[in-house]
């Protein structure tokens, strides 16, 4: 990434979390606090009104505003297949909000953005409507902390009723998976969203339960996935 990047990617960064310490910055921006440090100067000499104060972390002045937004082509080539994806994967209302993201990102671009069919990038599957039904009410659950009660069908197409408790929805190339707590297995498992045949909202999670956060679930898949590959290596050697 170009150092001019880097400090817009800073600014914007103190701009939307002020204020924020070095340390926290250098951990969004997977760089050492020294550098940190080194851009707050660059930043400072450019005339952008930063400050710091000790113990707090930085901030912009209140009369601070960013200059017009500015995208090269690949940019928005990217930004649109981005769209493209969700709108034809996910469900309806997350379809609409990214429509509505590329309308206001397109409205706030100095020159004309292109039109879609002058894009080459695109996604052209569509995922069946009941299928986008599923991610809608598996989204709201994870969004009002909700168990489900699914029925999912195994490879052979077997159904077993499941009630677990959905963490988060993850994109595969091709397919949804949901990470989530099974109280049938009591254990992490992934449930591929196109096997689920049906879904329904349960209770809250239980109170008790502190270990069913996205932040467990992933620190315990990193886990598993350093144990198959520690395995792999075994094996090879």
């Amino acid at each position: 990434m170009r150092k001019a990047d880097r400090l817009f990617q800073l600014v914007n960064l103190i701009r939307a979390h002020q204020p924020i310490c070095a340390e926290r910055l250098a951990e969004r921006m997977q760089v050492s606090v020294r550098s940190i440090y080194r851009y707050i100067d660059d930043i400072s000499l450019s005339g952008i009104p930063i400050y710091g104060t000790p113990g707090v972390g930085y901030a912009l002045h209140d009369t601070f505003e960013l200059p017009p937004l500015s995208l090269t082509s690949l940019e928005f080539e990217a930004l649109m297949l981005a769209v493209d994806m969700l709108a034809s994967t996910t469900d309806q209302a997350l379809g609409a909000a990214a429509r509505s993201l590329l309308g206001k990102v397109a409205a706030s671009l100095p020159g004309a953005a292109p039109a879609p069919d002058q894009v080459a990038l695109r996604a052209l599957g569509r995922t069946p409507p009941v299928m986008r039904d599923h991610f809608g009410t598996l989204r709201q659950a994870i969004e009002k902390g909700q168990s489900v009660r699914i029925i999912y069908l195994s490879l052979a197409g077997q159904p077993s009723q499941r009630l677990v408790y959905p963490l988060g929805l993850f994109y595969w190339g091709g397919k949804w998976t949901l990470g989530s707590w099974c109280t049938t297995r009591d254990a992490y498992r992934d449930f591929r969203v196109d096997r689920i045949a049906a879904v329904a909202l349960d209770a809250p999670f239980a109170a008790d339960r502190h270990e069913l956060t996205l932040q467990a679930y992933t620190r315990h898949q990193a886990e598993q996935w350093k144990s198959l590959i520690g395995t792999d290596s075994t094996l090879s050697g």
